[in-house]
């Protein structure tokens, strides 16, 4: 379906109507991530919500860093955020912008508070704050220090901000409605002592401003038209425009809610995937078996397969639960059509062809891809080469009748027949060698005694191959929903979601393989070059086929 023919979800609806009523002649919108951990799927969705409506509509999208918490924040989050999104393929409107390129104009706004006897400074702590906001079904009870002077709390305010006041001593709250239905109404905090340097501004600022307080500021700031957050913030929704009705802003942006992505067999809560690295279950943030754009990223899935997924799902007023199997869908359509292919044997079993002699090479061609002009490759040829172990079997039998074994034939892929002969085994009884025959003027045709091969079976030269370590991945965790059923979620962790295989054989041709450069290595699965390791390291992307589906946790590789 054409980005024409599709239906508006509910968010190119305002859009519409806001810009033929003329209520906004360009529409701006924001990204703004907070930089205290990697992005994941989940922010995907709104990273190709927010840019692609700016797209759409000729706008612009600002990426904008809500960093109001030092004690959380770090540059290291900052640069790999920029670094995903970029990846993803947008471009924001203008420099990135910070919330911290900001808190002078958000004090000065306090300060208008305070004048305008719409914000106090409290000194309940915040057990007490808790216990006087009332619950869902009781009201409120107004702060000892609600009726403050003004003159009083501004001068507290300034001995907060220069660092004369003990943390957690003293907060500032906005005076609105302790009875309100609305728990968020009841004199939220605006700003909060923390004695932490910033990642940015160091040690100027001895306050900070609560995110709600700097959210819809910083929007009206940036002339933000459109403010498109997730569901859990429709709550918020009547304090980010209280604060823009009660404030001098320059301009007037309104917040809208759609539902957020959930993905079965995964966590997206940050706490959660920060306690999966402190924990050493994953090896960092870009772990290839994390939900991170830089997880995914290192595993081998397309910023293309990613929009195209976030693409196809519903913009609605609704939270839901979307099956792992149709993001997989995207990666595995992306990757069939694109990802050149290759060989890759991964339980090595030596074939010696005793009627090629020693020295034979032969430069056998296949296309890079089969059904796209992508070049070809070569493949060396010789009297040694590998198959894979599950090729061959010592018997034969109608269930293996693809596989090799003595007086039986197959073909080998894009290359000749072979037929075995013999076999050995060491002491343990493990076979060690194949012994077979080439049969002659088979190289694309079948043999002339009409005595067909069975099967296909890929092989790497075993003189001029290279030995690789491959990684096969898999989901991190074995239950669809780990951090909603019942005990830890880390008790559904899988076991096998990474499987390291050493001393696999690859294509020659492989070696010069880029980092992050992706393959479809035949019968096996989609691979990619790692981007980060320096030797010859493939991650497996993803299988050929779903094998999730009619399967119980536990699977092997």
């Amino acid at each position: 379906m054409s980005e024409d023919s599709k239906p508006l979800n509910f968010i190119e609806q305002i859009i519409e109507d806001d810009l033929e009523q003329r209520r906004v002649t360009k529409v701006v919108t924001r990204f703004p991530p907070e930089p205290n951990g990697y992005l994941h799927i989940g922010h995907a969705k709104s990273i190709c919500l927010n840019f692609g409506l700016a797209r759409k509509y000729e706008g612009a999208c600002n990426l904008r860093f809500d960093d109001t918490n030092p004690e959380k924040e770090e540059d290291e989050f900052v640069s790999a955020i920029i670094r995903d999104v970029k990846w993803l393929g947008f471009n924001w409107d203008g420099e990135v912008r910070y919330a911290s390129d900001y808190f002078q104009q958000l004090y000065d706004w306090a300060v208008y508070l305070i004048e305008q006897d719409k914000a106090y400074v409290c000194e309940l702590s915040a057990e007490q704050i808790r216990e006087y906001r009332g619950t869902l079904t009781e009201p409120g009870t107004d702060s000892p220090y609600r009726k403050r002077p003004a003159e009083e709390s501004l001068a507290l305010l300034e001995s907060m901000r220069k660092g004369e006041v003990a943390e957690g001593a003293m907060t500032l709250r906005a005076k609105i409605d302790m009875a309100s239905p609305n728990i968020n109404l009841r004199d939220p905090v605006l700003y909060r002592i923390k004695r932490v340097p910033h990642h940015r501004t160091g040690d100027t600022w001895s306050i900070y401003p609560s995110y709600d307080f700097a959210h819809g500021q910083e929007d009206a700031i940036e002339g933000v038209t459109h403010s498109i957050c997730t569901l859990e913030f429709a709550a918020n929704r009547p304090l980010y425009d209280w604060f823009v009705e009660n404030l001098p802003v320059p301009s007037t942006p309104r917040q809208y809610e759609f539902g957020r992505l959930n993905l079965n067999y995964t966590v997206t809560s940050k706490r959660k995937l920060k306690q999966l690295v402190d924990d050493g279950v994953v090896e960092g943030w870009d772990d290839p078996r994390m939900p991170t754009l830089a997880g995914m990223r290192r595993r081998g899935y397309t910023p293309a397969a990613i929009r195209n997924f976030c693409d196809s799902l519903a913009v609605a007023k609704t939270d839901g639960v979307v099956d792992m199997a149709q993001l997989e869908y995207f990666i595995r359509d992306d990757l069939n059509r694109n990802a050149p292919r290759a060989m890759v044997v991964l339980k090595p079993l030596k074939v010696v062809i005793d009627n090629l002699p020693e020295a034979h090479v032969e430069q056998l061609p296949a296309p890079a891809h089969p059904e796209r002009d992508l070049g070809e490759r070569t493949l060396p040829f010789t009297r040694e080469i590998y198959i894979d172990a599950d090729d061959f079997k010592e018997a034969y039998s109608k269930q293996f009748k693809k596989k090799l074994s003595p007086g039986k034939r197959v073909r080998l892929r894009n290359g000749y027949v072979i037929e075995a002969s013999d076999y050995l085994k060491d002491e343990q009884g493990n076979i060690v060698q194949v012994n077979a025959t080439l049969v002659p003027d088979t190289l694309g045709k079948d043999p002339a005694d009409d005595i067909k091969p069975k099967g296909v079976v890929h092989w790497v030269s075993a003189s001029l191959g290279k030995q690789a370590t491959v990684r096969l991945y898999d989901r991190l965790f074995s239950h669809p929903a780990p951090d909603r059923g019942e005990g830890e979620f880390l008790e559904y962790v899988n076991a096998e979601s990474l499987v390291v295989r050493e001393g696999c054989w690859i294509e020659p041709g492989l070696a010069s393989a880029e980092p992050g450069a992706h393959y479809q290595f035949e019968r096996e699965g989609y691979f990619c070059r790692d981007n980060r390791e320096s030797g010859l390291v493939f991650n497996r992307t993803i299988e050929l086929r779903d094998s999730w589906s009619k399967q119980t946790p536990g699977k092997q590789n």
